[in-house]
């Protein structure tokens, strides 16, 4: 996130989608996607684990068509996305869509409108990468990480921090307590 879509930045994406690490995608990166043939096709070749957290209008630009068709069949959209690129996808929104390749789906049930604050996708895609980084599955991993996002969005509206004036660097202790609190309650301590 925030990596530019220079030829700098164009040449650390070739790198990154030629590796066989796991890997994230969110914003210049799926725009470069988007916008170059052969990134585009790196990304379909790609084997490793790949999630991608695209919100409507990036999604539209994978899918060569407008964010408005996207918003009208997001559930369609996220699977096709997950199809197309073999990759774990999440359509940022009211109500995110989660599609796997093999398209199954789920929608998330936490969030609220103060996660349309800057920044907000790039705290997600770092807890996507936090939690591949600690071993969890790529499906796990996407699910996880939207679910306590969204979680500590909700938790900061019952403190009365948002929706309004929410601001991304509130949610990393908001979803340290949602974790804390979601371990302790299945380990019964």
């Amino acid at each position: 996130p925030g990596m530019g879509t220079g030829a700098d930045a164009h040449g650390l994406l070739a790198q990154a989608l030629a590796s066989a690490a796991p890997l994230v995608l969110d914003a210049d990166a799926l725009n470069m996607v988007a916008a170059d043939a052969g990134l585009h096709a790196a990304l379909v070749a790609r084997t490793a684990a790949t999630l991608m957290t695209p919100h409507p209008l990036e999604a539209a630009r994978l899918l060569g068509r407008n964010a408005a068709a996207v918003q009208a069949d997001r559930l369609g959209a996220a699977r096709q996305l997950a199809a197309a690129f073999s990759a774990m996808v999440v359509l940022k929104g009211a109500g995110s869509v989660l599609a796997r390749p093999d398209g199954f789906a789920v929608i998330n049930n936490t969030g609220n409108p103060a996660l349309a604050t800057a920044g907000t996708g790039d705290v997600l895609a770092g807890l996507c990468g936090a939690l591949l980084a600690q071993h969890w599955t790529p499906w796990e991993a996407l699910m996880g990480a939207v679910w306590l996002h969204g979680a500590a969005a909700d938790l900061l509206v019952e403190q009365g921090v948002g929706p309004v004036g929410m601001v991304a660097s509130e949610l990393p202790a908001a979803i340290r307590l949602c974790l804390n609190r979601l371990i302790r309650s299945r380990s019964g301590y």
